[in-house]
């Protein structure tokens, strides 16, 4: 039996997530499929094939799908599964935004029930996942025909982008199901890493006082090549944007650094973060929670330290 890995990408390149999924796959069964929906996507079918481990890359290349509308994707994936004529006993997404958005459709539409976020393959039919804001791992078995599973990738290693050479193979559906349309998107542009993808983060919260105060941040990350974060108390303040929000509910990283500035270390940041390599801490109150996660924990006042950090960078 076989497993269809869905691919995220923008049309023109695969992203990383894909690559942490095509792993976790990879340690449901040895027989991958990945399938690449877009519009003009043929150079992303060309790197998921060359992905190591990959057998098979499904592409359907049609207007419908250019951005990934979940009420479109998702009758395309439930049809694969339900009359392609390939038994496929998994499929499999990152737990991305687009995964979450369109995956329960797909478990809806096979009237099975979907496991989100595994960290953790036991065997083909059993699996970990955090629970609680990653406070207790529940281990969960499936008992469905076609198990259902998004993926956290900072829990797998990506998988290799060269050494495959899987078979590419056109799929002809076309699924509109005319009840959402694409309308726009704003890109924000910056010459630091993506959050999700950073070998270094380093975040402010509440104890930044404003948002103008990120600034001391942007200097440190613009030095070590890292990505600017903020915990959920420091987005609802307003300080900065809700893109920049790492924890349970915002996104989730495992940099090998995690800086926490002004951060008292709720279990909803801790949730997002607790994976990264090497987690510092810089935060004036000796009490804070992020203390009992941090590998090196300064006690003081960030105006001071930050800069001074600046400085001898």
């Amino acid at each position: 039996m076989a497993i269809l890995v869905i691919a995220e990408h923008d049309n023109s390149t695969l992203k990383g997530a894909t690559l942490n999924a095509v792993t976790a796959a990879s340690q449901m069964g040895d027989d991958l499929h990945v399938l690449v929906a877009g519009a003009g996507c043929g150079a992303v079918a060309e790197a998921a094939a060359q992905v190591a481990g990959v057998s098979k890359v499904l592409v359907a290349d049609a207007a419908a799908y250019a951005h990934q509308l979940a009420e479109n994707l998702s009758k395309l994936v439930a049809q694969l599964a339900k009359e392609s004529g390939q038994d496929y006993s998994h499929i499999v997404s990152p737990a991305t935004t687009t995964g979450k958005n369109f995956l329960p459709r797909v478990a809806a539409l096979l009237d099975v029930a979907q496991i989100s976020d595994i960290t953790a393959v036991e065997a083909a039919d059993t699996f970990q996942r955090p629970i609680y804001a990653g406070n207790a791992i529940a281990t969960v078995q499936s008992l469905d025909a076609i198990k259902v599973i998004t993926v956290r990738g900072t829990a797998f290693d990506a998988a290799a982008t060269e050494g495959g050479s899987a078979a590419v193979e056109a799929v002809g559906s076309v699924h509109d199901a005319g009840i959402s349309s694409f309308v726009g998107e704003e890109m924000a542009v910056s010459d630091r890493p993506e959050l999700t993808a950073a070998k270094v983060v380093i975040s402010g919260g509440r104890g930044m006082g404003n948002g103008e105060n990120f600034a001391l941040l942007e200097k440190v990350a613009d030095k070590l090549g890292a990505a600017v974060g903020a915990s959920r108390a420091a987005v609802d303040a307003g300080f900065v944007p809700n893109d920049m929000q790492v924890g349970q509910t915002g996104k989730i990283v495992a940099p090998e650094l995690y800086i926490a500035v002004g951060i008292s270390g709720a279990i909803q940041h801790l949730a997002g973060m607790k994976d990264s390599k090497v987690i510092v801490a810089i935060n004036k109150d000796e009490e804070a929670p992020i203390f009992s996660v941090a590998d090196y924990g300064l006690v003081a006042d960030l105006f001071e330290a930050v800069p001074e950090l600046e400085g001898k960078l």
